[in-house]
């Protein structure tokens, strides 16, 4: 059994986690042990609503969600705030701003709920290790397939935002996460606060447009679970 500090609560190791993350794909369990020599991983739990990174910190860490979720979070100098992405159990985030020797993360990194999460340090995956290994060799082949996702999920929410009204915006969400879900029913990460600073719009338009759709018969809803029906 590999032991490298990534245990949960009950004191199982969280391998199969990682094993079904992009980063190790495609890696067998000692496999990923060896990696983790490479990677000086260090592990912290954070209640939800805890700050993991904040605006201005110089990074040199990328987050691995273990336990529950995070949302990275960007507010302007009047303190609007607009909620960049949602990751999950399974997902990095900070890799890009880890990646970088001088660039400042101009975001917030929150605890969307209790989350516990794995710190890797990203200069080290980047560059061979001295044994250079076949391990660190595909690891880096996968940390572009995470930039790779990351650049796909900006372009989600980029076509969201790039829709004219409430509504298309809404829309445009909506659909997104029944294709996610591969089916009509699905549920929604965030609270109506976050889905209106997810999309930057106003909450109580978005309330409003939301009712509107479900009396036409467009959605049905019930707090975050969603049902897309057909006309």
């Amino acid at each position: 059994m590999v032991k490298h500090g990534l245990f949960n609560k009950t004191g199982d190791i969280m391998i199969d986690v990682l094993k079904n993350s992009v980063l190790f794909s495609d890696v067998s369990e000692g496999e990923i042990g060896q990696m983790m020599g490479c990677l000086t991983p260090r592990q912290q739990t954070y209640k939800e609503g805890s700050i993991i990174f904040a605006n201005g910190d110089r990074i040199t860490e990328m987050g691995f969600v273990l336990e529950g979720s995070v949302n990275v979070v960007r507010e302007d100098f009047w303190g609007n705030r607009s909620i960049i992405s949602h990751i999950e159990k399974g997902g990095f985030f900070g890799e890009t701003y880890a990646a970088s020797e001088s660039r400042l993360i101009d975001t917030t990194v929150y605890a969307a709920e209790d989350a516990t999460i794995l710190f890797l340090n990203v200069h080290r995956l980047t560059f061979s290790c001295d044994e250079s290994c076949m391990c660190h060799r595909r690891l880096i082949n996968n940390f572009v397939k995470v930039l790779t996702q990351k650049n796909i999920m900006l372009m989600e929410k980029i076509n969201d935002l790039s829709q004219r009204s409430t509504r298309e915006k809404v829309l445009s969400f909506l659909s997104a996460q029944a294709e996610k879900a591969e089916s009509p029913y699905f549920e929604i990460p965030f609270s109506r606060q976050e889905m209106a600073d997810y999309l930057s719009v106003d909450r109580s338009a978005l309330s409003k447009e939301l009712s509107k759709m479900k009396a036409e018969k467009i959605i049905d809803f019930d707090k975050n679970s969603f049902r897309l029906l057909q006309s």
